[in-house]
Parts: C-alpha cells; sequence; structure tokens
C-alpha cells in the first residue's frame, strides 16, 4: 500500500481527494477506534468523533490555521483524544479511568475551542430534540445511557418482555437521531465560521 507523508496528507484533505480521505479511515479510524472502545465507548462513538476530527481539521486546514508540530497521526490522535474526553466528562465519573495508546500533542488554543464550541453546539440540539421526545422515550432512553439491562428496563416501563424494551429503545433512538439530522442547524454546526 502507497505511503502519504504528512504534507501530502494536509494536501490531499484541502483538495479533497477521495483516495486520502480513504488512506486516513485505513490509517487512523481502528487507532480511534481502539482509543474510544477502551474508554467507555462503543464502535458508533467511534465512527462519531473520527467524523467530527476530519471535520476539525478539514476546518484548520482550510482555514490555513493548521500547523503541524507533530506527526500528523498524532495530531489526529489528540483530536480524537480531546472530543471524547469532552464527551466523557459530559458522562461524569467515565473520565476516571482514561487510557492512552499513541502519543498525543498539545493542541492549539483555536483548535481546542473549535472541539468545545462544536461539542457545545451538539449537546444544545441534542438537549432541544431530547425534550420534545414523549416521556416514555426520554425515559427510556436514560435508562439506556446508564446502562441498565433490559430486564430491568422492561420491569421499571411494565412492558411485557424484554424484547419489547429492546423495539422501544431502538424506535425512541432512531426518532431523536431522525429528529437532529433533519434540524436545520445540523449542518451549521460544522459549517459556521
Amino acid at each position: 500500500m502507497i505511503r502519504y507523508t504528512d504534507e501530502a496528507i494536509v494536501e490531499g484533505l484541502r483538495l479533497r481527494k477521495e483516495k486520502i480521505i480513504k488512506y486516513v479511515y485505513k490509517e487512523y479510524f481502528s487507532m480511534a477506534r481502539h482509543l474510544i472502545v477502551n474508554n467507555s465507548g462503543t464502535n458508533q462513538d467511534a465512527e462519531d468523533v473520527f467524523q467530527d476530527a476530519l471535520v476539525i481539521v478539514y476546518k484548520r486546514i482550510i482555514d490555513d490555521e493548521l500547523s503541524l508540530n507533530s506527526s500528523f497521526k498524532t495530531f489526529f490522535y489528540s483530536i480524537c483524544r480531546n472530543i471524547w474526553l469532552q464527551r466523557l466528562g459530559k458522562m461524569k465519573d467515565r473520565s476516571n479511568d482514561f487510557v492512552d495508546f499513541e502519543s498525543i500533542t498539545n493542541l492549539s488554543e483555536p483548535t481546542n475551542d473549535e472541539i468545545n464550541s462544536i461539542e457545545n453546539k451538539k449537546q444544545k440540539l441534542y438537549q432541544i430534540h431530547f425534550l420534545n421526545l414523549s416521556e416514555d422515550c426520554q425515559k427510556v432512553l436514560q435508562l439506556f445511557l446508564r446502562k441498565i439491562s433490559l430486564r430491568e428496563i422492561s420491569s421499571i416501563m411494565g412492558y411485557k418482555t424484554e424484547k419489547y424494551a429492546k423495539t422501544r429503545k431502538f424506535k425512541c433512538k432512531e426518532e431523536l437521531k431522525s429528529r437532529i439530522i433533519n434540524d436545520p442547524n445540523y449542518l451549521k454546526i460544522y459549517t459556521d465560521d
């Protein structure tokens, strides 16, 4: 497989070259997934964080604000790490035993500000749509996020079977996801200057 230099990766991302974007996924997604899954996350969390990190890197490149003082891999890992740490911080007590698997670099203040800004906007969007769900859906998703078993959820909610609890959780999660994705502010989160 072809190996690209850091400069080639940055320039390829600037030009949105498909082969470079695929290369970044192939080379760095497993690293991000390893970090997140081993620190209280899921594969879906890893995909979300990876996408967010890629958007932040792209914006830094387009705004001519990217200066690497480490390898691209270390820089990208550091962004994924900071995004995930911020999310864990919002989940209370989950960030206590955070384990790193790669070396990290200190990110510039503008990069950290952008991570914080995007995370805050996403959190507000999530909260708005979560509060517009039915009380039943809110409760089911809260129980699920607290890692309550399906058996307990079905008991607490008065459902007859665990299968129904699982179906209900899935439908509520999909409804929330659909509301967020279809919100006009969803795309603005990544395109605001």
